[in-house]
């Protein structure tokens, strides 16, 4: 907010500009980082020494520290990760040219209307000398970009309809083709942005003050919100009805969770379920993951600017609507560990232990605590979440009880997991608050985190079992 100032008699505002220059001053229009997570929780100046230094290194490098990056610093071991990561995808040597890889950034984030990551590259993409041509449609790009649509579009919304036809039209079009090498780095940046549009909208993530929608040169309105987030649920005014209503089932959520946590383990040291019934368990938790609806389940019109980048409004549909049957993916026969990893290592050096490092530590990382409750092993409930967002893909672990889903995850636990993976754009504040009540927003991101990387790697086991297929 501008503050106005008087100096000889003159008001000034903070700038020091006489407001009668006619200077427009913008002003942010959110509070601080995340419409989801109140700023004071994340405040750069209050980070240990670690995290600090991790700030330090990603502005040298990028020129900026954004909002995911803020966000992300609660888990600064994952952050560090992630940005060894994204910085050796984006400016380190690569099989493609720097302004292929923000153009296939902008491709990706466009899908989920993505807006904050598709601004993010555009203006990356202009600096390191893209075409600004490219920018007015995916059809003013090079034909080999456009023939990158498809698999896009595909991988974004319905990974399991991915098959070695669709490789080989990339790498065998006549004079538009893609070598493997290139076709692995594209692969990788296209599920690193989709994955990170479901992060970006489920943390609430907002744009910098410098950026495109991240400021407003009117004067401040009493609300503090604008009609936008009235209509998606964003607004900061509460909802008293549901909080009075919810109080009681609220107050012991924590308690009753780490109780069935207790008896899941004893359950499984008592006994184990037999091969057929494991896999009519996975059968029913699939089913049942497709009658949970997303946050106003139809189809969302994109805005023009973000859709001019893609052709169609093609999103995510449940495996067996409209009578589509997609067989089950089963990790025994294809995984991360033993087929993708060294399939990605081979064809573009480092970046399958990159990946590896990453996913590792999304899975695994653990302050063992779940709200003020300390030394708790919470290794079953991340086990949950990780398999369930695979279930809904389609993926399957034999050696998994999926009826352990139904006790760990609550309903309204659902509903976010299956929007902000599946329809990210979807995500409301609502939503957000809806679902682990008494738990840190530090938890809740941590939450994002592994949603994030379990869909990514579930997209990058389709993509790269059909590039298997192609090659043998």
């Amino acid at each position: 907010m501008v503050r106005a100032s008087s100096q000889n008699g003159t008001k000034t505002c903070n700038w020091g500009f006489p407001p009668d220059l006619g200077i427009r001053i913008p002003r942010p229009l959110g509070n601080g980082p995340s419409r989801f997570i109140p700023e004071k929780e994340i405040q750069v100046s209050k980070v240990d020494p670690r995290t600090q230094s991790i700030f330090e290194d990603a502005f040298a490098a990028l020129g900026r520290l954004d909002n995911i990056s803020l966000v992300m610093g609660f888990h600064p071991q994952y952050l560090e990760n992630f940005l060894k990561t994204q910085h050796y995808l984006l400016q380190m040597d690569g099989p493609l040219s720097l302004h292929y890889r923000h153009y296939i950034g902008i491709m990706a984030a466009a899908r989920h209307q993505c807006s904050y990551l598709v601004n993010l590259h555009v203006n990356d993409f202009v600096q390191v000398g893209g075409d600004p041509k490219w920018l007015n449609g995916l059809e003013g790009a090079p034909k080999k970009l456009q023939a990158l649509g498809e698999l896009n579009k595909i991988l974004a919304h319905r990974p399991w309809l991915l098959t070695k036809a669709h490789i080989e039209n990339l790498l065998k079009a006549e004079e538009h083709s893609w070598s493997l090498a290139e076709l692995i780095h594209a692969v990788v940046l296209l599920t690193h942005y989709h994955s990170l549009a479901s992060f970006t909208f489920g943390c609430g993530i907002t744009p910098e003050i410098h950026s495109d929608g991240g400021h407003t040169f009117r004067p401040p309105s009493l609300s503090q919100y604008c009609v936008c987030d009235i209509a998606n649920g964003n607004g900061h005014g509460n909802h008293p009805e549901e909080k009075l209503g919810n109080h009681q089932e609220v107050s012991g959520e924590v308690e009753v969770l780490m109780e069935r946590m207790k008896q899941l383990q004893e359950c499984r040291d008592e006994e184990e379920a037999s091969q057929e019934e494991m896999a009519t368990r996975f059968e029913r938790e699939k089913t049942e993951s497709m009658l949970v609806a997303t946050a106003e389940d139809d189809e969302c019109v994109p805005s023009r600017d973000v859709s001019r980048h893609f052709e169609d409004p093609y999103g995510y549909k449940d495996f067996s609507r409209r009578g589509e049957h997609v067989p089950t993916f089963r990790v025994q026969d294809y995984s991360w560990e033993d087929h993708g990893y060294s399939l990605v290592n081979r064809l573009y050096p480092d970046v399958g232990q990159l990946l590896d490092d990453k996913f590792q530590m999304a899975y695994n990382l653990t302050y063992n605590t779940m709200a003020t409750h300390k030394d708790v092993d919470t290794s079953m409930l991340r086990r949950a979440i990780w398999n369930y967002i695979h279930c809904m893909f389609g993926i399957r672990y034999d050696d998994y009880d999926y009826g352990e889903i139904n006790q760990l995850l609550d309903r309204s636990f659902k509903v976010y997991i299956k929007t902000m993976v599946c329809s990210p754009e979807k995500t409301t504040k609502r939503m957000y608050e809806s679902f682990w009540r008494q738990f840190q927003h530090s938890e809740k991101v941590h939450v994002n985190l592994l949603l994030m990387e379990a869909r990514m790697q579930a997209e990058l086991l389709y993509a790269l079992r059909a590039i298997t297929r192609y090659m043998t």
